[in-house]
């Protein structure tokens, strides 16, 4: 937009939300006054304001599930960086609403969907010292002792879901059981529990040729994408594999420098990291739906995934596990992060191509899963990166 004098910087500074003023702004000014006085976006107080825009009632965002956790946990980053007391009293606004005054969730937890929650309970009860949270996350705690497992022990996706193991479920529940156990003192089984499920998860579903890991395996080998003498799934869907590092990368950072497998989840972020580099998009920075086949009509540039990989590989760089060189990587990967985000008329901020809630199947089914826009996937994704990357530099 370009202003043409100062009467109408003002009619427009005046008319127009604070952020779109500030753009207008910064585009009067000269360049080189522009670039060293207009402030830079702080794109996660923006994202933030805008969704609690769109859904001002936490208790609109609807029912105990692990998209709205994730979203909240990604809000709570950035609670603990700016103070702003009002997002952790809308965080509490939804988890109260979901959790009862004696500390029960108000949810079955027969799914490790349902567990990635248990992330907001355990911050709960440290920010209030209000006892129910800790009860509450207990009680996903206590439901791993009869969650069911595969033959070899790796903890089902869901009980819906029989003998099936989903790249999915290990960031849903492992990052939490970490940090219950470090806050609560259940530090030994805790540890151990989520190094034996990354790695079994990883035993079935890796794929060290590319680097990459397969969606789900089946123990049972009944489920029609289940390959007959593997048993997993064919497709390298990217959030999926955005989980699994993520997953990495929180029970890493909590989990003693002297356990005895710890440097077994060194090397699969190693591996990770080199197909992140190797699939990642040289035009736009980002990675695509489908990871290994960026040149097949049809398959798009997917955002929450992105997000995932940014914040890993910088996580993984800063934590010494992966060469500095990745650093670039990572910068890459945030400014094409940054490309998919827009502001409207409003001022609302946006966040353009992420991949809806995904079941598994084959190419044609991951190809074709809509596009959307502030899916809180995305948004919650993203808050985590931006956490890590914001001040950052290649």
């Amino acid at each position: 937009m370009k202003i043409q004098n100062r009467r109408e910087l003002l009619k427009l500074c005046v008319s127009l939300p604070m952020l779109s003023a500030l753009d207008a702004a910064a585009s009067w000014l000269p360049p080189d006054i522009s670039s060293k006085q207009a402030d830079p976006i702080d794109w996660s107080q923006a994202v933030i304001s805008s969704a609690m825009h769109r859904h001002p009632d936490p208790t609109t965002l609807g029912k105990w599930g692990y998209q709205t956790s994730l979203f909240l946990f990604g809000q709570y980053l950035v609670y603990k960086r700016t103070g702003n007391k009002d997002h952790l009293d809308y965080i509490r606004g939804w988890v109260d609403n979901n959790v009862s005054d004696d500390g029960v969730i108000k949810s079955n937890l027969n799914a490790l969907d349902y567990m990635l929650g248990g992330n907001l309970l355990v911050v709960l009860a440290k920010e209030t010292g209000e006892a129910k949270y800790r009860t509450a996350a207990e009680s996903i705690r206590k439901r791993l002792d009869t969650y069911p497992r595969t033959n070899d022990g790796g903890f089902w996706h869901a009980t819906s879901r029989q003998h099936q193991l989903w790249l999915d479920g290990m960031y849903m529940s492992m990052p939490f059981l970490v940090r219950y156990g470090t806050a609560f003192g259940d530090e030994t089984y805790a540890f151990d529990e989520a190094v034996k499920q990354l790695l079994i998860y990883a035993r079935h579903l890796n794929d060290p040729a590319s680097g990459l890991l397969f969606h789900a395996y089946d123990e049972s080998g009944a489920q029609p994408w289940a390959d007959p003498t593997t048993h997993h799934s064919p497709i390298f869907w990217c959030r999926a594999i955005g989980w699994y590092g993520m997953a990495l990368i929180e029970v890493l950072e909590l989990l003693p420098h002297d356990h005895a497998q710890r440097s077994d989840l060194i090397a699969l972020v190693r591996q990770l990291a080199g197909a992140y580099e190797k699939y990642q998009d040289a035009a736009t920075g980002l990675w695509y739906q489908v990871v290994d086949k960026g040149t097949l009509p049809g398959n798009w540039l997917e955002t929450s995934s992105s997000c995932m990989y940014t914040y890993t590989l910088s996580r993984a760089v800063d934590r010494g596990y992966i060469p500095k060189r990745f650093r670039k990587v990572a910068s890459k990967g945030y400014a094409g992060v940054l490309s998919q985000l827009s502001r409207d008329d409003r001022g609302d901020a946006h966040i353009a191509n992420i991949c809806e809630g995904t079941n598994v199947g084959d190419l044609a089914f991951y190809l074709a899963r809509p596009k959307s826009t502030d899916d809180f996937h995305g948004i919650g994704a993203f808050l985590i990166m931006n956490e890590e990357l914001r001040t950052k530099k290649a």
